[in-house]
């Protein structure tokens, strides 16, 4: 579990936390194997007996006072006493796992027999698009080939399809069967029509579901069975619309409905979690949950309504609702849109973020990476079932937490999470519960951390014998708790305070806090929101350094330190702030920022940890001397820096895209592309491997190649994509714009 906290010394009190204008929260990464620092919990069992406050709830943990029949909580100070089968525990110290380390894993009991306990088969169903085409289907087939490659053992898998039809694949048998039922328009009549059988009639769950270890070859062989439904097939089958246009036949709403409730019978029987793949080639546009994807266009002109603002609520409350089903049927949903069409992932995406899954976005079949996602993704290890809970000392609380989970309807800082991989990150910000703050004589802040979660242990890691059947073999669940305290310094000074900050941190949270404003105010509003926080954080810097004037004295722009010279920790703040605002996620629509692409780097965004989610905004660029030998670690993303270092090679790391490019005055005797024993290659490989997803990789040769991808990145130059549009500006006229913002809120 790494916990990263914006300030590593906390704000004394509000006022202090308001005059520094730094957010203040943590981010948690619940799942990782091991703390910020690479260092794993101690692990240990009987997590049911650990102590918990009788006033806070909080757990038992290293920072609290330890006396022969009591302890005091850690977070709000309370004497409680202990029991005798815990003080029998804590005097032998060095044989309980709280007692060693305030990071812990704890196994604790599963509810039910251990006849319940084996029914804990992993299940994965794909739902495949066939209102699509010969390209997406061959895509398709190879990302669930590779799926079943990095399937283990003991899996449970089945087959569904979707058009005007729903088809479910039964693969046990020698030869494979599909058995289709026709999805229903949404209204006949004036009334919403249901799908008039049962997916369990049609066919019996356990007949769907094929263990993966028997019938990898049969489930192979309907793969091959895929075609695309015909234009002629799906518009009869839908039916005319409208004013003489054909409606379209790609169900996907009511497929997912169906499926959500024929697994969900068996949530807990068959199987502890469910994950269904959806690869969806278009909008939904027929059945319960189709989309109008007329609102994407040229509709805005006559309306005139701000399309930045208007396509990022979602049209219909369909999908959230839908996602609450499958929070309570215990499957996690993740979608794979291959398209470049307008599909509206505003409306569609919260039936995989809420549900615990992914929003993958494709814009063609040519070059994407969805074979290799899909065998990245199901080989990683993931916890799922998780319940993730935050308590703070008395002094401060949660106001405000962000990421992909269900919130607990009836308790506050509780999250819900269906399925949680090691790369999943949460954010929290804080704020003071009154206006005492830390007194200089209290106790240092404390913030715990709670993560309940299972996971599906193989028989031979099973550490109850008992468990493993003759027959096949056998999954079993595990229960964990995993609990993180950390202990803060509280700053004494705004000099503390700032060379507290990790920007990776700020960053983290400042684009929780204005994707949250460009949900609901629009994108305008949300660049506006962080324009302004950095004019305020500018001069409240300025104001706490003295670097003003008295009063009476007219501050000048040169008095202005917009660089934050004297804290090293702020300094890359401007920059980040500054590539932000030239990120698609906050490009205004007229720039040509596609709405579904923002949607998806939201989804994506809104997911990564601190380091990954500062190299997405920010690129990292390095330069070799030649493939073997770095020149410079890191380069600003300017062309006179390339002028100016006279490397040869660059490297640029986007995170969802690596780019080799070799410039126009390079020795041609240099191998292109590097040779794959190479530092630089093998640098890209390192890179790769530790990803959550599979980036982009491209060469580009200049002087020879189009080099537009590469040049893009260059973002501190001045209009660098050539559109002429006057809001793009360079770094240094932001700075500028910035500096004279600072001198009019001071006045």
């Amino acid at each position: 579990m790494a916990i990263r906290a914006t300030v590593s010394r906390f704000p004394i009190d509000a006022d202090a936390q308001e005059a520094s204008g730094l957010p203040w929260g943590v981010t948690v990464s619940p799942f990782s194997l091991t703390d910020e620092n690479g260092i794993a919990p101690v692990y240990g069992n009987e997590g049911h007996l650990l102590p918990r406050c009788e006033n806070c709830w909080a757990y038992f943990n290293t920072y609290c006072e330890l006396e022969q029949w009591a302890w005091n909580c850690s977070l709000c100070g309370t004497l409680n006493g202990l029991t005798s089968q815990a003080i029998a525990r804590y005097s032998h110290p060095q044989s309980c796992a709280e007692m060693m380390s305030s990071f812990v894993d704890l196994e604790i009991p599963v509810d039910g027999s251990e006849e319940e306990a084996m029914q804990a088969r992993p299940v994965y169903v794909a739902a495949v698009d066939l209102s699509s085409s010969e390209e997406f289907v061959e895509l398709t087939k190879s990302a669930l080939l590779a799926a079943l490659e990095a399937l283990a053992p003991g899996s449970l898998f089945g087959l569904a399809t979707f058009s005007h039809k729903l088809g479910l694949y039964d693969v046990q048998g020698p030869i494979p069967v599909v058995k289709n039922i026709f999805i229903p328009p949404e209204v006949v009549d004036g009334e919403p029509v249901t799908p008039p059988i049962e997916l369990e009639d049609v066919m019996p769950l356990l007949s769907f579901l094929a263990p993966v270890e028997t019938c990898k070859d049969r489930v192979a062989a309907a793969l091959e069975t895929l075609k695309p439904t015909t234009s002629w097939e799906r518009s009869t089958a839908a039916g005319q619309g409208v004013e003489g246009v054909f409606l379209g036949g790609r169900g996907f709403g009511v497929a997912m409905e169906t499926l959500l409730n024929y697994l969900g019978s068996e949530y807990g029987n068959t199987f502890a979690l469910a994950r269904i793949f959806a690869f969806l080639s278009g909008p939904p546009d027929f059945g319960a949950g189709q989309l109008d994807t007329r609102r994407y266009g040229e509709q805005y002109a006559s309306k005139g309504e701000d399309a930045d603002r208007a396509l990022l609520p979602e049209q219909t409350p369909f999908y959230k609702e839908l996602a609450a089903v499958a929070v309570q049927s215990g499957v996690c949903v993740d979608i794979f849109a291959v398209t470049n069409e307008y599909t509206d992932l505003a409306s569609l995406k919260f039936l995989s973020i809420e549900s615990g899954g992914s929003l993958f976005l494709y814009s063609n079949t040519d070059d994407s990476t969805l074979p290799q996602d899909m065998y990245r993704m199901l080989s990683r290890p993931y916890a799922f079932g998780c319940v993730l809970r935050l308590r703070t000392s008395t002094e401060y609380k949660s106001g405000h937490s962000y990421g992909h989970f269900f919130p607990d309807p009836q308790y506050e800082n509780v999250q819900h999470i269906i399925c949680c991989d090691s790369y999943a990150t949460y954010a929290y910000d804080f704020e003071f519960a009154n206006n005492v703050g830390f007194s200089r004589h209290s106790e240092p802040p404390v913030v715990q951390i709670a993560f309940q979660y299972s996971v599906v242990v193989p028989p031979a890691e099973t550490s109850n014998s008992k468990l493993i059947s003759s027959s096949r073999p056998s999954y079993s669940v595990q229960r964990r708790l995993r609990i993180r305290t950390l202990q803060f310094g509280t700053a004494k000074n705004f000099n503390e305070l700032y060379d507290s900050v990790d920007s990776e941190v700020i960053l983290s949270i400042l684009v929780h806090k204005v994707i949250l404003a460009s949900l609901e105010q629009g994108v305008r509003e949300g660049r506006g929101l962080l324009h302004d926080w950095l004019v305020i954080l500018t001069a409240q810097y300025n104001d706490a350094c003295k670097l003003f004037p008295s009063q009476n004295g007219a501050s000048t722009v040169s008095q202005v330190d917009v660089a934050f010279s004297q804290c090293p920790q702020l300094q890359s703040l401007p920059r980040l702030v500054f590539a932000l605002l030239r990120n698609p996620l906050l490009r205004f629509h007229e720039e040509g920022v596609h709405p579904d692409y923002r949607i998806y780097l939201q989804c994506l965004f809104s997911a990564l940890d601190p380091s990954s989610l500062n190299r997405a905004v920010y690129p990292v660029l390095t330069s070799f001397a030649t493939p073997d030998k770095l020149a410079y670690p890191r380069h600003s993303l300017s062309r006179a820096a390339l002028l100016t270092s006279g490397s040869p090679i660059f490297f640029l790391d986007s995170f969802t895209t690596l780019i080799v490019y070799y410039s126009s005055t390079a020795d041609p005797s240099l191998p292109f592309p590097p040779p794959h024993d190479c530092l630089l290659r093998t640098t890209i490989n390192k890179l790769k491997q530790e990803r959550s997803i599979t980036p982009k990789l491209m060469f580009i040769k200049g002087g020879q190649d189009d080099a537009t991808a590469f040049e893009n990145h260059l973002i501190e130059e001045q209009d660098v994509d050539g559109n002429g549009l006057t809001s793009i500006m360079g770094f240094v006229s932001f700075l500028e714009e910035i500096t004279h913002n600072v001198l009019e809120y001071m006045k």
